[in-house]
Parts: C-alpha cells; sequence; structure tokens
C-alpha cells in the first residue's frame, strides 16, 4: 500500500508540474482516424482506438513494424523470426486470422494464412502514423475484423522532404558450427521522399536489411518499396494510387515443424495496388476504389534440395469498393459497398476461388455537446457461406472538458482460410471443407481522462466468438485439423497512462504505462489435443521512459509478458538519439538483459542485440 500511495504521489506531483506549462493542443487530437467512409478527430473517438505516429516511432528502439506494434497494449506480436522476418498479430486475446491489418484503408487479407499478412511494404519513415482499434469492428472494416484491426497510415507534405536512415548491429556472437564463419550481425537503409505541393503530392519509399542471423540457419532479406500519390483536379475533385512490393527470404529453422526443419527456408513476396478517387457534391462525398494484393509464399522444407517437401502458393485478391458519406442534420450519414474476388494455386491446397460482398451504413450524431455516438451495420454475402448481418454501436459521454464514458457493442465475422479449408498436409496437417465462419459480439466501456499533457484510460471488454475455429486432432498418430470447436470468451480488463512534462532549460521527461489482463475460456471438448488455443497472454505490463535535455534524448522500454501456458519473460530495450544538424545518430541495445524466451514455434528469439545508426532529414 506504501509503494502505491508513493506512486500515486509522484504521478500528482508530476500532473502539478504539468499544469504549469503552457496550454496546447495534444499532438493526437490532430491526427484523423482514416475510416473509409467517415473520417473522425482522434479526440472525438466513441470507442478505444490507440495511435502511434511518426514521432514515437523514431524514438523507440525499433527497425520493424513488427517490433512497434510489440509495444502497443493489447497487440501480441508472436515472431517466428527476428528482424521484422515473419510474424503473427493479435489482438486481446484473438488469433492472427482474427486480426484484419491495412494500408490507407486497403485490406491486407491474405486468404491462404495471415502468417504472411505482416509482409507489409511501407518502410518505417513512410508512416505517418498507425491506428489500432480493439473490439469486433465488421460495422467500420467489413469481415475478418473479429478482435481488432490495424490501419497503417502513410506520409503526405505539400513540400519535398527526404530520409535516409542507415544502421547496423550484432550480438558480438561467434556462429553456430555449419553456419558459416565470424558473428552474427547485419543491418539495413531506407529512403523515404515526399515531393509534392497544394496540387500535387508524391511519397516514394524503398528499404533493404540483411542479416545472416542471430543462430543457426536464421538467416533473413527483406525488401520493400513503396509509392502512394494524390492528384487534386480542384476543389471537389483528387486521384489517388498506391503500389507497393515486399520480398522476404529467411531462414526457417524451427518455424513450423521442430525440429526436422533445421534446414528449412521461406521466400515469401506481397504486392499492393490500389487506385481511387473523391468526389465532393455539396455535403455528399463519393470515393470509388479498385485495389488488388497478391502473394506468392515459396516454403522450402530442405531448402537445399528443391526436389522435395517443397510448397508453393499463389494468391490473390482483387477488391472493388464504393464509399460514401452524407452530411445530414441529424449527423454524418456513412454508406458503402465492397466486393472482394480471392483465388488460389497452391501445391498443396490446390485451386480455389470465392466471392465476399458487403454493404455497409452507419450514422454518427451527437445530442447537445455531451453525448456523440455512431451506429451501423454491415451486411455480408460469401459464396461459400451466404448472408449474415453485424451490428454495432459505440457511444461516448463527455462528463467535462476533461472526463469522457464510453461504450461499445460490436460484431463480427471470420471467414475461414484456404489452409482452414482445403489443405492437404499429411501426415501433419489437413484441412475441412465443412467448417463454419467465426462470429464474434464484443462489448466494452472505458472511461477516460485528458488534462494537457496527460491521458489516462481504463476499461473493460467481454468478448464471445461463436464457431470458433482450431486446429485439434484425437491423438499423436493422426493429423491436425480444423473444426468449430465450440465457444471462445474471453474477458479483459486494461488501462493506461500517459504524460509529457517539460522540465525547463530544454529538458522533457515522458512516461507511459499500460497493463492488460485477459482470462479466457474454451467451451470444447478436453478430450482433443489443441494446436492454438489458450495461446493467449494473460498479463502484459508495458512500460517506457523518455528523457531529452537539447539535442540528446534518451528512451528506454520494457515489456513482461505472460502467456496462459508459458513461462512468463521481460525484455528491455534502449535507445539514444541525438541531434547533429539534419543529421540524427542512434545507438541501441535490445534485450538489455539478455532474456531467453520464445514468441512463436520453436524460434529462440535473440539474445542481446547492440546497433548503431544514422538518419538524415531535409526538409
Amino acid at each position: 500500500m506504501k509503494k502505491l500511495l508513493l506512486v500515486i504521489g509522484t504521478l500528482a506531483s508530476l500532473q502539478a508540474v504539468a499544469q504549469q506549462q503552457d496550454t496546447h493542443i495534444n499532438q493526437l487530437d490532430d491526427v484523423i482516424i482514416q475510416g473509409n467512409r467517415i473520417q473522425t478527430p482522434f479526440s472525438q473517438a466513441t470507442r478505444d482506438i490507440q495511435i502511434v505516429t511518426q514521432q514515437d516511432i523514431e524514438k523507440m528502439p525499433v527497425h520493424s513494424l513488427n517490433e512497434v506494434l510489440s509495444y502497443i497494449s493489447g497487440v501480441d506480436i508472436r515472431q517466428r523470426g527476428p528482424f521484422g522476418a515473419q510474424a503473427d498479430i493479435a489482438i486481446d486475446g484473438g488469433t492472427s486470422e482474427q486480426t484484419l491489418v491495412l494500408i490507407n484503408g486497403v485490406k491486407l487479407i491474405d486468404a491462404q494464412s495471415a502468417h504472411n499478412m505482416m509482409n507489409i511494404p511501407v518502410p518505417l519513415s513512410a508512416i505517418d502514423h498507425i491506428e489500432i482499434l480493439r473490439g469486433a469492428a465488421a460495422r467500420i472494416y467489413g469481415i475478418n475484423a473479429l478482435t481488432g484491426a490495424i490501419n497503417i497510415v502513410t506520409k503526405t507534405a505539400d513540400h519535398p522532404t527526404l530520409t535516409i536512415d542507415a544502421h547496423t548491429g550484432s550480438s558480438f556472437k561467434d556462429k553456430d558450427p555449419g553456419d558459416g564463419n565470424g558473428i552474427y550481425w547485419g543491418g539495413g537503409a531506407e529512403l523515404s521522399a515526399t515531393l509534392g505541393n497544394k496540387k500535387i503530392n508524391h511519397l516514394i519509399s524503398a528499404s533493404q536489411n540483411n542479416y545472416n542471423g542471430q543462430r543457426y540457419n536464421s538467416d533473413s532479406k527483406a525488401s520493400k518499396v513503396f509509392y502512394n500519390g494524390s492528384y487534386n483536379l480542384n476543389e471537389n475533385n483528387s486521384i489517388q494510387a498506391m503500389a507497393g512490393y515486399a520480398r522476404s527470404h529467411y531462414g526457417a529453422n524451427g518455424f513450423y515443424a521442430a525440429p526436422g526443419d533445421i534446414n528449412s527456408a521461406e521466400v515469401v513476396q506481397s504486392s499492393v495496388f490500389s487506385l481511387s478517387s473523391r468526389h465532393k457534391f455539396g455535403k455528399f462525398l463519393l470515393s470509388p476504389r479498385i485495389s488488388d494484393r497478391y502473394g506468392d509464399d515459396d516454403y522450402r522444407y530442405l531448402k537445399d534440395d528443391l526436389s522435395k517437401y517443397r510448397s508453393r502458393h499463389y494468391t490473390n485478391a482483387l477488391m472493388l469498393e464504393l464509399n460514401g458519406s452524407l452530411e445530414t442534420k441529424i449527423g454524418t450519414l456513412g454508406l458503402g459497398w465492397e466486393s472482394r474476388f480471392e483465388k488460389i494455386n497452391s501445391s498443396n491446397i490446390g485451386k480455389h476461388q470465392r466471392e465476399n460482398h458487403g454493404a455497409y451504413a452507419e450514422l454518427q450524431s451527437s445530442i447537445g455537446k455531451k453525448l456523440e455516438g455512431t451506429l451501423g451495420v454491415y451486411a455480408n454475402y460469401n459464396t461459400d457461406y451466404d448472408w449474415q448481418l453485424y451490428p454495432g454501436i459505440d457511444l461516448a459521454y463527455l462528463i467535462d472538458q476533461h472526463w469522457k464514458i464510453s461504450g461499445s457493442i460490436g460484431s463480427g465475422e471470420r471467414v475461414p482460410s484456404f489452409t482452414d479449408l482445403y489443405l492437404d498436409q499429411r501426415p501433419g496437417n489437413i484441412g475441412n471443407p465443412e467448417i463454419q465462419p467465426e462470429s464474434a459480439w464484443n462489448y466494452e466501456g472505458n472511461i477516460q481522462y485528458s488534462k494537457m499533457y496527460f491521458r489516462f484510460q481504463a476499461g473493460y471488454f467481454y468478448r464471445t466468438i461463436s464457431d470458433f475455429i482450431d486446429w485439434v486432432r484425437e491423438s499423436a498418430d493422426v493429423p491436425y485439423s480444423p473444426i468449430n470447436f465450440g465457444k471462445n470468451k474471453i474477458q479483459g480488463l486494461y488501462a493506461r497512462i500517459q504524460q509529457n512534462i517539460d522540465l525547463g532549460n530544454k529538458q522533457s521527461f515522458e512516461y507511459h504505462l499500460s497493463y492488460n489482463y485477459l482470462n479466457p475460456i474454451i467451451d470444447g471438448s478436453s478430450d482433443l489435443q489443441s494446436k492454438y488455443s489458450l495461446e493467449s497472454l494473460k498479463h502484459q505490463f508495458i512500460a517506457g521512459v523518455s528523457y531529452g535535455i537539447g539535442n540528446l534524448n534518451l528512451q528506454l522500454e520494457n515489456r513482461f509478458l505472460k502467456r496462459e501456458l508459458a513461462n512468463s519473460y521481460d525484455v528491455a530495450d534502449f535507445r539514444a538519439n541525438y541531434q547533429i544538424k539534419k543529421v540524427t545518430v542512434y545507438a541501441e541495445v535490445n534485450n538489455i538483459f539478455d532474456a531467453k524466451y520464445m514468441e512463436a514455434g520453436a524460434v529462440p528469439m535473440p539474445t542481446r542485440w547492440c546497433t548503431v545508426g544514422a538518419k538524415l532529414r531535409i526538409n
């Protein structure tokens, strides 16, 4: 109790110091949440949405999107390969198949497997901000946003900018026998440039990361190229285009079939293209879009003998959308339609195709200055599963200028992947064409406090997933196969505190704390061996502090995680930035205390790793 009182007293004193500073609008309040139909300022959000800005990313000890998201409350990154090679992502105890990832609103659903969803062609320096939305969100994003969605929003600028970043690092440990000579090390470089004015804007970005690994057969090479542009024909009409390509080649030791896969490798290629436009007719805004995502997954169980045990998967998803919004006397009305055409040609899944069509309608309104809300519904038709209807509602009540309470009820659907349905990988795994989609209901309430540089938020959610899909088997001598396991119920509590303090004399101090507690219950047969159930986080505690003085900034981040059926682990990372005119030089130490831990598969994550680098920024 004395320690708790000390913490509360310290926070109160820090808040008093912050209140002595000049007030200003927090940067987050200026962020516009990029809904496809209705765009909302962050300060007016009616549900739990977290924002990570480019300024946040530049302070973090990170070099990949996977690492950035590992510091976000409620987000579970399970990396099979370090340095951004391969990772599954989940939100609030869900699976990777139940989380939706988007770039500028374009969905990156991989109908083969969510294992490749994080092969994203956007270098970190091209990101403006990241939006993390928790809870079932079919009303907003359609299918597969069962437990949440992550939208990556890229930079725009009305003037030329250039960012060049290069880094190298090592564990300073000798390579394992049979893995060559020397030490484990690697590095990368990326470039992002914007060219634009008030009429035309272009973002061009590219990156290359090469590592010889951190243990036997864990080397990786990752290339990314990305473009996003817009052209304003006039004040009412504009055109947008986006294209990206990512290629990752990595040693897959322990990824899927340990210990036999010690000499395996995987090559994943992904591309995304989008062309859209925006047209304003008075109070009506119309935005059509066509997009396409192509994937090529080449898994080589024996990387030195491609004639045996090689799996090759080609997937393509073409998407057509028409979104609109209308300003009315009772609020903003959003309407939309999407059609998605998916195909796969695979060596052990076969050739399949299906269509998915969905229609949206939502109303964002307010009653007086206190009550704000959004009500909507998503109707979905799949050629394999017929029609489904998914409603949702968000409400927020402003108690005063600092306090806000909000609640949401949302629903969603996850359509089985082609791997779930048709995989034939005997004797290990075999699909089940009879399984049905997962359906979820999510109920959440939270309270928020915001005053100048200080933010606090705490909440509770309860989610049920009907027809939960899990891979199970009766005994070790039969293959795993997916079934609709029953109901997946989960309760969660979370709390977050963030504060920025100006100490004067060119000094600043920031800290953030977050804690997540999850309590999952699986209603299903206890006689079956489950492959994925109860994998979710039980406890997640993230803490970070940052101190700046003059041109020097120091940031320390710490993650403590405990899963349902695994040992806990604690990882601390550090970064120091020093600004010299237009150049920032930096040094990092990841996994300071040399923690031994795994996040997925049988892949030990890197021990202590040191990095140095420099970033040139020209505006």
